[in-house]
């Protein structure tokens, strides 16, 4: 439930209520605004009820939380919450774009790659060390070479870096190689994954499930922040219709309708979103257009070379050709890169 406090409440009220929420086993979460204060209470509606704070003489007004998800609704966090990446702001007025190759390949390969996505505007640098694939015998990623790789041209450049984390047992130290951790599409909904990551303090990434509902892709993001970490940014990147035209559908109507649901930031990928790399340009800047906070985007020095995911990752010329349009469509609709 949400407690908002009177204008007059003595200083210590908001103390004194959050003691007696933790005190009832509830979680107590004090949210000061420039007018009034703001509490929230959650656990079990039955204790809740019992603690009877309506009539507690500091309090104005008491209103259920209606979403399922708690934590992450616009019901208890109106503003927009912005995630700090290495430097790097995700939400606000300001468009990120997080491009690199799909995976570590080898030294060379990704510094090279990582140089002309940063020449062209791009601000933190995505790699995986670790990959997810369908068929088993398909290049699953350096491990933590590959994380080694990709710290070191990191900081080469001066670049942030995102990067996928496949188990709990990996947490520790891809926490301690990468700025950001990102859960895929298809541990969406690893409930322990997400409440070791939840716990890692570092920023998260959360993919959207390939067949995931909205309010099962926000319940997902709920496992974080309830396990303790508020840097939390969803990102779109399509889900699997009857439509086999592309890889996926990319389900761009999703970016206002979460945003309106959520204070968390929202970014696209329109490189899984669609599968094809002619595809991407327009995505991306559809994507823009819908309201995005960022975009993430593959791109490979040399794509027919690519060890995974070659057909939808861009060429240098190409990305950086889109960073001038993402920047004339980002001016339009208010932002900038």
């Amino acid at each position: 439930m949400i407690i908002v406090l009177k204008p007059e409440a003595p200083a210590d009220s908001a103390e004194r209520l959050l003691k007696k929420i933790a005190d009832a086993g509830l979680k107590p979460l004090h949210m000061p605004g420039a007018e009034r204060v703001v509490l929230g209470a959650l656990g079990d509606e039955r204790v809740l009820a019992e603690l009877a704070l309506d009539g507690d003489p500091a309090v104005e007004s008491i209103k259920p939380i209606l979403a399922p998800y708690k934590l992450v609704s616009r019901e208890l966090q109106a503003h927009d919450t912005l995630v700090d990446i290495g430097g790097v702001t995700i939400g606000g007025d300001r468009l990120a774009v997080i491009a690199g190759p799909c995976a570590v390949e080898s030294a060379e390969q990704l510094h090279e790659t990582a140089s002309a996505v940063k020449a062209a505007g791009a601000t933190l640098l995505r790699a995986g060390a670790y990959k997810p694939r369908t068929s088993p015998y398909g290049f699953a990623g350096h491990g933590t070479d590959g994380l080694k790789i990709l710290r070191e041209v990191g900081d080469d450049l001066g670049m942030p870096i995102v990067t996928e984390v496949m188990d709990t047992a990996d947490v520790p130290h891809v926490a301690e190689a990468a700025d950001c951790l990102q859960i895929g599409a298809r541990n969406m909904q690893n409930y322990a994954l997400l409440r070791a990551v939840g716990a890692s303090g570092r920023p998260v990434l959360l993919k959207r499930g390939l067949s995931a509902t909205i309010q099962e892709w926000l319940l997902a993001a709920e496992y974080l922040l309830a396990a303790g970490n508020p840097d939390v940014i969803l990102c779109e990147r399509g889900i699997r219709t009857f439509e086999p035209a592309t890889r996926n559908t990319l389900d761009l109507n999703a970016v206002p309708y979460v945003k309106g649901k959520t204070h968390l930031p929202v970014v696209v990928d329109p490189s899984h979103g669609t599968g094809i790399r002619d595809l991407v340009p327009a995505m991306s800047l559809a994507a823009v257009a819908a309201g995005a906070d960022g975009l993430m985007i593959e791109v490979h020095r040399d794509p027919a070379k690519a060890w995974s995911d070659g057909a939808q990752s861009l060429y240098p010329d190409q990305f950086a050709r889109l960073m001038g349009a993402i920047g004339a469509v980002a001016s339009a609709v208010g932002r900038q890169l």
